[in-house]
């Protein structure tokens, strides 16, 4: 049975103020099967759980929102926020989009069924391989500055296809972004655009916008609207523009996270590490996912500005496509008493819970899973360390406070994984194996599962 963090005293230790993910029944559904525990025995270390219903979901709510303001749009999903392939497989078959930005990513999407037409490739300074797979297969190509857009039309005219691009605008409220065209950049680019149009199709604007502001958001996409306008008048076809991502996951409550942020302390914490609230993820946000995109789109008119001039929205979610989609289960190898609170040692590292790699932490709380029927006991607060020989190893630095005492053999879920956790920083340092992926089927009155695997496995 799934055992929450408790605000109880914990070993005279008020620990750190919890923070729980919000409620989820499916998740708990399957955490209470006993399922985890035999995946834990079969596969032998950590592993991550995958629920690819989500992620349809996820998606299918973005495109009802672009549906009801009347826009036309297109949902991408940014590959870099999960590498598993089960969602290729998922765009694949829906004829969804796919975000991607190495020759590594691109192959992946295409062996998985993803058409080129359906893949927007980003990132900056491409590499010349990237750029001749992007043209040939008719991907729609982000161009990021004036010496990209001439190694993209050199491709373009060696293969003899025209090259579809967007012109990625330089934030002027991030102007130290190392993305994208300042405004003289930009004349020029049009220009070129205009004279080569043998071997590229300019179809429209992006930038890469840091945050979640939706504000901010609507504003640039209003001006990409009026830049569209402007290099229609050179004769460039200019119909869409990309908003990129920066729709976030609300995990916890805001009860909570408010108590979290205002309470929150060194002490809290094993050794007394401290990180500033600023760093942190803004792990509740009262508008998030499909809802902040409704903000968006609804800011300084920017439906009917998209609707009367004509432009496509484009956007490339990553974390929010993954919302709830996936979960990370850690087994405990050991447990030791340290001065009113304790250290819990799972059988894997802080590399397989990516926030560390932002010199942060991955707050929302883990539950428990008791081996064995649990019996009554105290309530017990603890960090989590990984197996490997590093202090600096800890895949939750606080205290977090349990209902009673972890065990040898019990399992740690952490929830709400999927978006950029799971594998933006793994290593299979000191030689333990990296956390399999393993898909859940939870369709109809059974729950099945398989390892997630890659076209040519």
């Amino acid at each position: 049975m799934a055992v929450t963090p408790t605000s109880a005293a914990a070993g005279g230790f008020a620990g750190a103020p919890p923070l729980p993910a919000h409620p989820d029944p499916q998740l708990d559904a399957v955490l209470n099967s006993g399922l985890p525990h035999e995946l834990s025995y079969a596969l032998g270390g950590p592993f991550h759980l995958l629920l690819p219903e989500r992620f349809d979901a996820n998606a299918a709510a973005f495109e009802d929102v672009l549906r009801e303001a009347g826009v036309e749009g297109r949902v991408y999903y940014a590959k870099k926020a999960n590498k598993a392939a089960v969602w290729m497989d998922r765009c694949a078959l829906s004829g969804r989009g796919v975000d991607v930005a190495s020759a590594g990513e691109l192959r992946d999407a295409l062996g998985h069924g993803v058409r080129g037409e359906d893949v927007v490739v980003t990132g900056p300074a491409k590499a010349e391989g990237l750029l001749r797979v992007a043209v040939l297969q008719g991907c729609l190509i982000a161009v990021d500055a004036l010496d990209e857009l001439e190694s993209v039309l050199a491709q373009a005219r060696a293969v003899a296809r025209p090259a579809r691009v967007l012109l990625r605008r330089l934030p002027p409220a991030q102007p130290h972004s190392r993305f994208g065209f300042d405004d003289g950049e930009l004349e020029a680019a049009l220009a070129r655009c205009a004279q080569a149009k043998d071997a590229v199709v300019m179809e429209g604007f992006s930038f890469h916008l840091s945050g979640y502001d939706p504000s901010l958001r609507a504003e640039l996409a209003g001006e990409l609207v009026e830049l569209c306008l402007k290099a229609r008048v050179m004769g460039l076809r200019a119909d869409r523009i990309s908003i990129g991502g920066g729709f976030a996951v609300d995990y916890t409550d805001a009860g909570h996270w408010e108590r979290f942020l205002r309470e929150q302390r060194p002490e809290h914490y094993h050794a007394g590490k401290s990180f500033a609230s600023g760093d942190f993820y803004p792990y509740h946000s009262p508008v998030a996912g499909p809802d902040a995109l409704r903000t968006v789109l609804a800011a300084d008119g920017l439906a009917g500005r998209l609707r009367e001039a004509g432009v496509m929205l484009l956007l490339e979610p990553g974390r929010a496509l993954l919302d709830r989609a996936g979960c990370t289960v850690f087994r405990v190898q050991g447990v030791k008493d340290r001065g009113g609170y304790g250290i819990v040692t799972v059988d894997g590292s802080s590399l397989s819970l990516s926030e560390q790699w932002f010199n942060s932490e991955y707050l929302p709380d883990p539950v428990l899973l008791p081996a064995h029927e649990p019996q009554a006991g105290e309530p017990y607060a603890a960090c989590v360390g990984g197996a490997t020989c590093l202090e600096s190893d800890m895949v939750t630095w606080r205290k977090v406070r349990f209902p009673i005492r972890p065990a040898v053999g019990d399992l740690l879920v952490y929830p709400n994984t999927a978006g950029y956790q799971m594998d933006s920083n793994e290593s299979p340092f000191h030689e333990l194996p990296l956390p399999p992926k393993v898909v859940l089927d939870t369709a109809g009155s059974t729950t099945r599962w398989r390892l997630d695997r890659h076209p040519l496995a």
